[in-house]
């Protein structure tokens, strides 16, 4: 069993004003992959949810209780999440469970909170395993993954035939999140004049990308979709092209370069300039709650807002979504909030809206394509195309440290 960290959060003067200081701490318990090959992922979720938390406490806790955060390692492991749920609610005795990282973790996390009865809301778990499921409990605040290239796919085959690439290579890691995202994207981009020249789904445990990044370069495709669940996996794509002096017209990752400051870190600012990732919000969100929200972010890990990890929001409109629940039903029914989220009501979180269908997707927001702009230093959101936020695509991308 790994070890608990567990982080008690005292009661604010607004819920002693409220006559709710003797309220015992409400407990909130999650796993989260705080070392293992999500840890990056892990330990924004962690920073995500801890904001939250603190924001919710001065606010007088949820129901007038002090949250507290009862908060698990599993190592990226499918197995020690299961492990840990099960410890959380049978033996910590925890409220209300928040998800892990990951539809590999969610999907196994989701199940042994329905065996006991408990809602798992979560910001990580989309893809398309998590809902045919049909498990009545899970409830994913963020859009779904399957069309998160779905305005990518439409801006590159809209290009002029002029400028358009001709060729494009696919790689992709074998997990839950990732094959969804680009299999849908192939089926988009494919008879609008751009030839598949590459297309390899690598096993989900692969640490060394040499081989498949330099098959990717062989295939001398203008354009590139990698289907990467982190910084380094998209990392070691990127320098084993930049070591070949290969660089495609445009890349896109479905994971990494929304990560930030840790992704600008791993790859540097000059690399990083062009690439781009689908996503659903960004630091320069106009939302005043996720304006908020980075700013307090900023004030306690410092950075700018271009680089506040997505994953952060994900978490944090996690807990605005249970909080809201709890409110509605008036305390910490779990059948109740189960009940209240499937209703078909809208709660405004820090990402937008959130309206859950049966299966616990939310179809209430939008997706994006982001790109790393102005020497690597801005995080600009760049379509839909005509969208009011977006600004114009650097197309092609710069070379290589440029």
């Amino acid at each position: 069993m790994a070890a608990s960290t567990l982080l008690m959060i005292g009661s604010s003067s607004g819920a002693a004003s409220r006559g709710h200081a003797a309220m015992s701490p409400i407990k909130i318990g999650v796993s989260l992959s705080l070392s293992g090959d999500f840890s990056a992922d892990g330990i924004a979720y962690k920073q995500g949810y801890e904001l939250w938390a603190k924001d919710v406490n001065a606010a007088g806790g949820l129901w007038g209780h002090p949250v507290s955060l009862d908060i698990v390692s599993d190592a990226s492991s499918p197995t020690q999440v299961v492990t840990n749920y099960q410890h959380l609610i049978s033996v910590d005795h925890v409220a209300l469970t928040f998800g892990p990282f990951s539809t590999l973790l969610t999907l196994p996390a989701a199940q042994t909170a329905a065996r006991n009865g408990y809602a798992l809301v979560e910001g990580a778990g989309g893809g398309p395993s998590i809902f045919s499921a049909k498990l009545h409990n899970v409830f994913d605040v963020t859009l779904p993954v399957a069309y998160d290239l779905a305005p990518f796919a439409k801006w590159v085959t809209s290009l002029p035939a002029s400028s358009r690439p001709t060729t494009i290579a696919y790689a992709t890691s074998n997990d839950p999140f990732t094959q969804p995202v680009v299999d849908t994207a192939a089926s988009l981009i494919a008879g609008h004049g751009i030839k598949t020249v590459y297309n390899n789904v690598f096993p989900a445990e692969a640490t060394d990308f040499t081989s498949i990044a330099d098959a990717v370069v062989a295939s001398k495709a203008q354009a590139v979709v990698i289907g990467s669940v982190d910084v380094p996996t998209v990392s070691a794509f990127m320098q084993a092209f930049e070591q070949a002096h290969y660089t495609p017209k445009v890349i896109i990752a479905t994971a990494g370069p929304d990560q930030g400051a840790a992704f600008i870190k791993a790859v540097g600012a000059g690399n990083a300039d062009g690439m781009m990732v689908p996503n659903s919000w960004f630091g320069g969100s106009k939302n005043p709650a996720s304006q908020k929200m980075v700013k307090e972010y900023i004030k306690q890990y410092g950075g700018t807002a271009a680089g506040v990890n997505a994953d952060i929001a994900e978490a944090y409109s996690v807990g605005q979504v249970m909080a809201a629940a709890v409110k509605a039903t008036g305390g910490f029914n779990n059948a109740k909030i189960i009940s209240y989220l499937h209703s078909g009501v809208t709660i405004q979180s820090v990402q937008g809206g959130v309206k859950f269908n049966s299966v616990g997707e939310n179809l209430a927001q939008t997706a994006y394509t982001f790109q790393w702009q102005k020497g690597g230093t801005t995080f600009v959101e760049v379509n839909p195309v005509g969208d009011k936020g977006a600004v114009k695509v650097l197309y092609p991308k710069p070379a290589w440290g440029k």
